[in-house]
């Protein structure tokens, strides 16, 4: 399973106590993987143009149901398109009215090795 999953650097990149790179494999490789994913804006990879997601349109976009629709789509057509080893059950975008800069993208999604379930919450800011 863990050949599957992948082992990889651990974000972001940093030497552990012993002095070598911190290394993550299995469930957390693709968690990372994720968050790699979504915070990699499209066309910033010289190699590969349509790697990412395009969070970054939705800066200073008004924190209303359809800015959060929009965002919902695009983080998972993303998933979908670029995340191989997970299948994505929902995306959700979810605010506090409280705090109308901030979005909560709810990601729940299954590992395809196992079956397991497993949900992110990644945060997105409109504007600081």
């Amino acid at each position: 399973m863990a050949s599957f999953l992948g082992k990889g650097w651990k974000f972001p990149i940093r030497v552990n106590a012993r002095g070598s790179l911190s290394f993550v494999e299995g469930a957390d490789s693709v968690e990372e993987a994720i968050y790699i994913l979504l915070g990699t804006p499209k066309n910033s990879r010289v190699m590969e143009p349509d790697y990412g997601c395009n969070l970054s349109r939705y800066l200073f976009a008004p924190n209303n149901a359809n800015t959060r629709a929009l965002v919902g789509e695009e983080v998972r057509q993303s998933l979908i398109k670029f995340e191989p080893r997970i299948d994505v059950l929902s995306v959700k975008a979810t605010s506090d009215p409280a705090l109308a800069n901030q979005m909560f993208i709810n990601v729940d999604y299954r590992l395809r090795s196992n079956n397991a379930h497993h949900n992110l919450v990644y945060p997105f800011y409109l504007n600081e």
